[in-house]
């Protein structure tokens, strides 16, 4: 994939650096553009030398005329020969013109001419980055679909401490990814909804050394939690055990025990709109643990488990109207399966995958799922990357939403 780095004029420069490198690493050829401003901060020839390209620092050339007409019309050959356009930092005053449409150097009439898709990540001073001035500019951008990488809270350089750190080079390199990969990033029609949502696996003592557990990854519920934080939600994602960096701009609750993640849900479930059970929560636990590891002998052993709490059964209980999303992890009978647990535990919809398949088990990166939905429909996600089927898993929870208070 080809991608435009835009470069613009902040201490936060020398982070593009590194984000060229990850770009590059993900397998992307890199075109730098630099403002006049960020070659106050870094060098041309730092990108050329990362790249292997040439760095466009200007809207003329100073040679002959016809090199000047050749860089006059060089912007359209840059945004015809790119699939996105990635901007970072993207500095207030990058932002304002873009926002604008001012077209006084090459990124920006490059971005005039840019039909790609487009990645924007601020950077600069707290206090810039909440005056109405910048908001007014960022909602154009997203309204016109622009994807905008929140900044980082933290120190920053005039010495402040608040929002306005440029994203790590790594979670912008990831957006990028997942914009080349073709996903649907949607306008923020979350926005002022909370969501709760479970991921993972729980792990129910045996003694202090041992555990039942199961093989879930929690990629699917990272993957949700993702996507509704994205599309505007505030999220509570309670995750059991995993080896997973914490989705950005969402509150995680780590549990362990499946007692533990119902009374984490229980307590959050008041300020929940939608709850979206994904994780893979123990059938059974162990009522007495031994406070003593339990020693090995040639003699057999057995053990009395006793049910753990069920949270799904619990919640559409209590439910409400709020709109229950279950997860039904099979090995045989999908759809039958599925409609049972639609049934007994009240959910509006059960989204459910075959656990058996190689290619879109528990510990893959892609799924393959069901929905099966209250309203009697059957609605099958075909194989794709777990980001992308949690995307279409909130469509349709968007469409029940709709058809729920149509009915009311």
């Amino acid at each position: 994939m080809n991608v435009v780095l835009g470069v613009g004029g902040g201490i936060a420069a020398y982070k593009s650096a590194e984000l060229a490198r990850a770009l590059m690493e993900r397998g992307m050829r890199v075109q730098v553009v630099m403002t006049d401003a960020a070659r106050q901060f870094i060098t041309p020839l730092t990108f050329a030398s990362l790249t292997g390209h040439k760095v466009i620092t200007g809207l003329f050339a100073s040679g002959s005329s016809e090199e000047t007409l050749s860089s006059a019309i060089e912007h359209i050959a840059v945004a015809q020969d790119n699939e996105v356009l990635v901007i970072a930092p993207a500095t207030a005053d990058l932002l304002a013109r873009l926002a604008h449409g001012l077209a006084d150097d090459f990124l920006t009439t490059m971005y005039l001419a840019f039909t790609g898709r487009v990645v924007l990540a601020p950077a600069m001073n707290s206090n810039m980055w909440m005056h109405p001035a910048t908001r007014e500019n960022l909602a154009a951008l997203r309204k016109r679909g622009h994807i905008i990488v929140e900044p980082e809270e933290g120190l920053l350089a005039c010495g402040n401490t608040g929002p306005g750190r440029l994203a790590e080079p790594d979670r912008i390199a990831d957006v990028v990814v997942e914009v080349g990969a073709g996903l649907t990033f949607h306008a923020r029609d979350l926005e002022g909804e909370t969501v709760l949502i479970t991921a993972g696996p729980t792990q129910e003592p045996l003694d202090p050394v041992r555990y039942i557990s199961n093989r879930s990854s929690g990629k699917m519920g990272y993957a949700l939690a993702n996507a509704a934080a994205q599309r505007g939600a505030q999220v509570v994602l309670v995750s059991g055990p995993v080896q997973l960096p914490e989705p950005h701009g969402v509150r995680v609750l780590h549990v362990r025990t499946a007692r533990e993640m119902h009374d984490a849900v229980m307590e959050h479930l008041p300020e929940a709109g939608i709850i979206v059970k994904a994780a893979a929560v123990a059938d059974y636990h162990l009522s007495q643990v031994p406070r003593n590891k339990m020693k090995k002998t040639a003699m057999r052993m057995s053990l009395d488990l006793d049910p753990t709490p069920d949270i799904l059964a619990e919640l559409g209980q209590k439910k409400g109207d709020r709109l229950l999303i279950g997860f039904a992890a099979e090995t045989e009978n999908l759809v039958e399966s599925a409609r049972q647990k639609l049934a007994s535990k009240n959910c509006d919809m059960v989204v459910a995958n075959l656990v058996n398949q190689e290619a879109t088990g528990f510990e893959s990166d892609e799924n393959e799922v069901v929905l099966v939905l209250s309203t009697g429909e059957t609605i099958p996600l075909s194989r794709a990357p777990k980001r992308e089927i949690a995307d279409r898993i909130f469509d349709q929870v968007l469409k029940l939403r709709l058809a729920v208070h149509a009915a009311q």
